[in-house]
């Protein structure tokens, strides 16, 4: 039973669960317990399983360790404590794992000096990194604790020698968890964690530590697994209330829209400026690493009186080397830096030193992610958590007005957990093969006791089994051979073939290897490289900037791009939209409902000084951006007014607006305000798409935003068909013929065959390249496209609708309008976009180059609005 803790211990009673030279020692450095230890100290030191989700700097760590180095000094009291593994402490990065073994290395050191007759309990970190030599050393003289990261524990899991000394496992430690149960990496731990419990000799208990994250019941269960369909006991510690925190909105203008760009920049940076001096640290963040870099190199010349300005501001982003990133955390640890920039890369909690404020640039796209950032800033628990928030675009600038709201009333975005991904499970099932001789059955137990297989069905499960085994000789021609072995008759199955456990030791792992492409034209001219992410988005027709140059895209092979030169003709896809984060579903839904809200009480004559002064007190936003966002919304209105809307008919949670805008090209771009996120626009786009493709038989471009979608029609064709078309229709097949074909299909297959080892990254010791990857990858995908059922193609497509979109909300959207509860109006066509249809009409003119041509088009769109609804603006009194 998954339960929340309730019972508050006081000292005293922590203190009386610890062994005697454990409590000298705490009691010795900590006058009194922080909110975690206060809950789960006493619950861990009795067996309990614990998740602990609590602020970043309250000590979760030590709350973790606690009870554990007190039952390793009990047992060696008692003459038990054996050379072997009783601890596994595991977490997503290889730097947290070294802070952890050097802040582990302190109690430690000074419990033994305090008491110098205990015996040493020995830690050690083991990840890719380790040396042969101290592997061996760990194999003679295993820790008693071992620091590792998802990946090692998959692999000594099959160490012939090593995984004998995991038997002994009591306790697993799952740091940063909310970091692992969003994508493959989590899915591929919990099965570890189950292959651990089948090992070893009793049940171990588990431990989860996670910054802010919802819904804790859910993470719970992803912590703990299930056991005879029943999710394992689990205590929930919920002490993010422990730190207060001190948020605030600002935008260096008021008018967001008609102040030059440079003007804009310039205060930006001014304003990011005066935070940084005002500060002894500032952490900043970016959304991109484009940006990250960018950013630091203006905001150099913004920081006068700053002395030795280049070597007090650094940039941490992960396409960075290790050996640059090492140093300039170092750099922040000793306090010689007086501002960071960083993308998402300094988000989790490894050691930084201390930070006095966090700087968010645009928006973070999810209110947990916001916290998590912001809880970077005043390390310590008695220390207010500062954050701001600088805004430099209208949506941005409603978006983070109301995600402060949202994270000061403690409301936080569900988190997206993958659910039965079948080439992790494929991985798994090759290692546990390599581990011994299995019923069938009974690993297929084992595998639905993680709570992501939890509803894994006999028939996916022998599926894998049937494509590992060998059993489609078709594949043979394209060098896939079985890796097991599997008798359908007895229902076994095991390794097969000497190079199993080479082959499954070197190609573990979810996380695909990241290229750039190179791009080429017609003629064979090298024009430069792409990252393959971006390239993933690209169909052809789409025109990108490469080099300050437009190109057109035909055709990808492997890693090789064909393109022709697009001249002076504007992009369709920015450059930089693959590094874009996703807003949350739940978020996006707030924003609409906030909508709805202000649309009202504009319409009911309520004040504008009034509507301002509620927009300020809710997000703590200075003037500017209040009215920023308060013009936004009142241009919309008053648009929507002239256009013959009532209140009730305009865009909110509610209601999803249609609008057809034609631009100077003849193209029709028909607009559909659906807030709900990007993952979520981009299935409801595409499968739209597909179905309006079908009826004016041709195909039709997509322009993807956080606040909607636009359909784009060739010159002379006229949409036939809205998202209200939709419904009725099933979605999931709708997309599957739309993705048919794709780029994304192409590069996804790839990471999947590659996580299920149907395509090897490594063979007896050799790297094989992503070129010939994803060359093999094009070929197998025509293969297993006739083959009814094939799972790793299944699995493919599951990543793609549910993992990279959201099928699921898609789906919800799609029900809602079916059932009335969202109403679809459209407007048809009109002759100037809406303000809320501008940034996604502008969406192929936001790369940096053209962006002197968006913010013309912005401004030429404004004034034909004005225009428009002088007679509205005047009747109100603007």
């Amino acid at each position: 039973m998954i339960r929340r803790a309730r019972r508050e211990y006081s000292m005293e009673e922590v203190l009386q669960v610890l062994h005697p030279a454990v409590a000298k020692w705490f009691s010795s450095k900590f006058k009194s317990l922080s909110p975690p230890q206060r809950y789960a100290v006493v619950p861990i030191s009795k067996g309990r399983n614990v998740l602990v989700t609590s602020p970043t700097g309250t000590g979760k760590t030590l709350t973790a360790f606690l009870s554990i180095i007190s039952r390793l000094l009990e047992m060696a009291d008692r003459g038990e404590l054996e050379d072997s593994v009783y601890a596994v402490y595991v977490s997503p990065l290889r730097a947290l794992n070294n802070d952890i073994y050097k802040n582990l290395e302190v109690p430690l050191s000074e419990i033994k000096e305090m008491s110098p007759d205990l015996p040493k309990i020995r830690h050690a970190v083991r990840t890719g990194d380790t040396p042969t030599s101290e592997r061996a050393k760990q194999l003679r003289k295993p820790p008693h604790i071992l620091i590792t990261t998802p990946e090692t524990l998959g692999i000594i899991l099959t160490a012939p020698k090593f995984r004998e000394k995991l038997r002994t496992v009591r306790w697993v430690i799952v740091d940063e968890i909310h970091s692992l149960v969003e994508n493959k990496r989590g899915v591929h731990l919990s099965l570890s964690l189950e292959r651990l419990q089948h090992l070893a000799y009793q049940k171990f208990t588990r431990i989860g530590l996670s910054a802010t994250i919802n819904p804790l019941e859910e993470v719970a269960k992803f912590l703990v697994g299930y056991e005879n369909g029943k999710p394992r006991d689990c205590l929930i510690v919920e002490t993010s209330w422990a730190k207060a925190i001190d948020l605030a909105v600002l935008s260096p203008v008021e008018d967001l829209v008609n102040t030059p760009p440079e003007v804009t920049s310039e205060r930006m940076y001014k304003l990011i400026a005066d935070l940084v001096k005002e500060n002894r640290t500032t952490l900043i963040f970016t959304n991109t690493r484009s940006g990250t870099e960018k950013v630091v190199f203006h905001l150099k010349k913004y920081l006068d009186g700053v002395e030795n300005v280049d070597e007090k501001i650094a940039a941490h982003h992960s396409s960075l080397s290790r050996y640059v990133r090492k140093e300039v955390e170092d750099k922040l640890k000793r306090g010689d830096l007086r501002a960071i920039v960083s993308s998402t890369s300094l988000e989790l909690g490894i050691d930084i030193g201390y930070i006095d404020m966090v700087v968010q640039i645009g928006s973070p796209k999810s209110i947990t992610r916001a916290l998590q950032r912001i809880g970077r800033a005043g390390h310590k628990l008695h220390e207010v958590s500062r954050g701001r928030f600088v805004v430099v675009d209208r949506d941005d600038a409603l978006e983070v007005a109301v995600m402060v709201r949202e994270a000061l009333r403690g409301r936080l975005d569900r988190v997206h957990m993958p659910k039965k991904a079948l080439d992790v499970l494929a991985q798994h099932i090759v290692g546990m093969a390599v581990e011994q001789k299995w019923d069938a059955k009974e690993a297929f137990e084992l595998v639905r006791s993680a709570y992501p297989y939890k509803d894994l069905t006999w028939e996916e499960f022998e599926s894998v089994l049937r494509y590992l085994s060998g059993e489609f000789t078709q594949l043979e021609s394209r060098k896939v051979y079985g890796k097991i072995w599997y008798d359908p008759e007895e229902g076994t199955f095991g390794r097969r073939g000497k190079y199993a456990r080479v082959i499954y030791a070197s190609n573990i792992g979810t996380i695909p290897d990241e290229v750039s492409v190179k791009v080429y034209t017609t003629d064979g001219k090298y024009v430069g490289n792409l990252e393959e992410e971006f390239l993933e988005r690209l169909v052809p027709g789409d025109r990108f900037v490469l080099g300050g140059k437009v190109y057109e895209f035909i055709s990808a092979r492997g890693l090789r791009v064909k393109v022709r030169p697009a001249f002076d003709q504007k992009p369709t896809v920015p450059a930089w939209f693959s590094e874009m984060l996703p807003l949350s579903y739940d978020l996006a839904v707030r924003i609409a409902e906030f909508r709805g809200w202000v649309f009202r009480r504009i319409d009911e004559g309520v004040p504008a000084d009034e509507i301002v002064e509620s927009i300020r007190e809710m997000s703590n936003a200075n003037e500017q951006a209040a009215k920023a966002i308060y013009n936004y919304l009142v241009d919309q209105y008053l648009y929507l007014k002239h256009l013959g809307l009532s209140v009730e008919d305009m865009p909110s949670d509610k209601v999803i607006l249609v609008e057809t805008y034609v631009d100077e090209d003849g193209r029709r771009h028909q607009v559909t305000h659906s807030l709900f996120g990007r993952r979520t626009n981009d299935a409801l786009s595409r499968a739209l798409a597909y179905l309006a493709g079908l009826k004016v038989r041709r195909n039709l471009g997509i322009a993807v935003k956080d606040t909607g979608f636009a359909i784009i029609y060739p010159r002379g064709v006229k949409p036939k068909i809205n998202i209200g078309a939709l419904v009725g229709e099933d979605l999931e097949e709708l997309l599957k013929k739309a993705l048919d074909k794709t780029e994304i299909l192409r590069r996804r297959f790839r990471h999947v065959a590659a996580r299920g080892l149907m395509i090897l990254r490594n063979y007896k010791g050799y790297e094989i390249s992503v070129n010939k990857q994803q060359l093999s990858a094009q070929k197998l995908l025509k293969v297993v496209q006739e083959i009814v059922n094939f799972p790793l193609l299944k699995e493919a497509y599951r990543e793609i609708m549910e993992d990279y979109m959201d099928i699921e909300h898609a789906k919800e959207v799609v029900g809602k309008i079916a059932s009335g509860e969202i109403r679809v109006v459209d407007v048809g066509e009109i002759p100037v976009p809406t303000p809320f249809a501008h940034n996604i009409v502008l969406e192929g003119l936001s790369d940096l180059i053209f962006m002197e041509d968006k913010m013309a088009a912005l401004r030429r769109f404004q004034l034909a609005i004005k225009n428009m609804i002088e007679e509205e603006v005047q009747v109100r009194g603007r």
